[in-house]
């Protein structure tokens, strides 16, 4: 009888923590939803600063409404930690096929970190290939002074459109070191782009230290398929010219940071940031003008309902995300030195769309922990705690010194059909899964700082 009871008083207990949690959760999405700023801070940011890449006075320019952004929230305390940067630059570029009789030109975006032609024509033929196993079976003299066409599709097949994303990115990133091994002396490939759409995706590539820098563009699905089509007939020619090249000098820029201090565990900090820089087309608006702006949302909800969170919560707007990763590496930097504490550092980089969970990279019992507060989160749409997610911005506090990780994870169905185009403007964000975002951020972040993550 006894131990009935003891139970049956766990139970109350259990229910009324759950119902006043619950009322916590609505009052941080009624906020949000009613008066959140999110939106039209985006507005301002994409409007007035637009895409922003690392190093350039437009970055500059971002840091400086970011500093205003954090304070007009009510940030406690607002700071800018220092980190250089690297600085590509675009400028003038063009692509044109020869794919019948004439010449014409096509949509085309240089891959960012890439070499160009020296804003000389480079005229060369074409030859495709769809994945390094045909590539690599392909003699020397097919390639040989010729521009490699890597002909591989985003995989439609994936639901979570990211898992498509990590199985295509390979060949945006390491196509030149690839070809040029045979002699090639440009690449052309089909973007990393679930669209149906002639849109060229930019995004990040490398080459390997030991070769020759040889240029790389990207087309549209439309584009490509045209392409594709014209290259099994033979005879396809491309004229491709650019003058982007990465600047010699690394430049000076900051990561913008904005805290609330915890009332009991001020010494325990939970992180939530998104990335400042964008690629330099389009606004910058899903990628990641979006997670910037539901990160300081977190911030001027905890004030505008006189939350007191036990822990500090620390909102970072991370510059040289797509690029390098140097915000990321000084936020790192700078914990390790001061010995920072962090329950978890969390990041919103995957588009304001509609919120579906939370991913994290936690310890099996710590998953287990946040699973049991699901409930609280199921009438916002939010229902998936099992995926792995972390992010580049905050995988260095993980990788130096064990942090657990988190993610937001919106519906990803559109995602890569915007990110890093001319497409990704303000007005391809909905206002409401923008704000119902950052509520699903806040309200986590809020459980975290009550009941940690054991």
């Amino acid at each position: 009888m006894k131990k009935r009871l003891l139970t049956l008083c766990a139970l109350g207990l259990a229910t009324a923590s759950f119902g006043q949690d619950s009322l916590v959760f609505r009052k941080i999405a009624n906020e949000i939803m009613l008066h959140g700023t999110c939106y039209n801070n985006l507005r301002v940011l994409c409007k007035t600063v637009g895409h922003r890449i690392s190093g350039s006075p437009a970055a500059a320019k971002a840091v400086e409404w970011g500093e205003k952004a954090m304070r007009d929230a009510g940030a406690d305390k607002v700071w800018l930690q220092p980190c250089d940067v690297p600085y590509w630059y675009r400028g003038k570029e063009s692509l044109y096929l020869k794919m019948g009789n004439e010449f014409e030109e096509v949509r085309a975006l240089s891959l960012g970190n890439s070499q160009g032609t020296g804003g000389k024509t480079l005229e060369a033929s074409v030859v495709m290939v769809h994945n390094y196993d045909e590539f690599k079976a392909l003699p020397e003299n097919m390639v040989k002074g010729k521009i490699v066409f890597f002909n591989y599709r985003f995989r439609q097949d994936f639901i979570f459109t990211f898992n498509g994303y990590g199985d295509a990115v390979k060949y945006r990133g390491g196509s030149p070191s690839v070809a040029v091994e045979k002699g090639a002396v440009g690449v052309i490939i089909r973007s990393m782009s679930t669209g149906e759409d002639d849109y060229p995706h930019t995004g990040g590539m490398y080459y390997k230290d030991s070769t020759k820098k040889i240029p790389e563009m990207a087309l549209g699905n439309y584009t490509a398929d045209k392409l594709a089509d014209a290259c099994l007939k033979g005879g396809v020619v491309a004229r491709m010219t650019s003058e982007c090249h990465m600047m010699p000098d690394p430049v000076r820029s900051y990561n913008v940071i904005g805290e609330i201090k915890g009332t009991e565990k001020p010494e325990r900090i939970i992180t939530i940031g998104g990335h400042l820089d964008s690629w330099d087309v389009g606004e910058g608006a899903q990628d990641d003008g979006a997670g910037c702006v539901q990160s300081i949302e977190v911030i001027r909800a905890f004030k505008a309902l006189g939350i007191k969170p036990k822990c500090t919560i620390r909102a970072v707007l991370f510059m040289n995300e797509e690029n390098g990763q140097k915000g990321g590496q000084a936020y790192a930097d700078s914990a390790m030195k001061k010995h920072e504490q962090h329950v978890i550092a969390l990041e919103t980089d995957a588009g304001g769309f509609t919120p579906r969970g939370i991913g994290m990279e936690v310890k099996p019992a710590q998953r287990e922990h946040i699973k049991k507060y699901k409930n609280l989160f199921l009438p916002y749409g939010v229902y998936d705690f099992d995926h792995d997610e972390g992010g580049s911005d905050i995988s260095p506090l993980h990788d130096k010194l064990g942090v657990p990780l988190g993610g937001l994870l919106p519906d990803s169905q559109r995602y890569f059909d915007l990110h890093h185009t001319d497409n990704d403007v303000f007005e391809n964000v909905n206002h409401r899964e923008l704000k119902l975002g950052a509520a699903v951020l806040t309200q986590f972040i809020w459980l975290v700082s009550e009941y940690g993550l054991n």
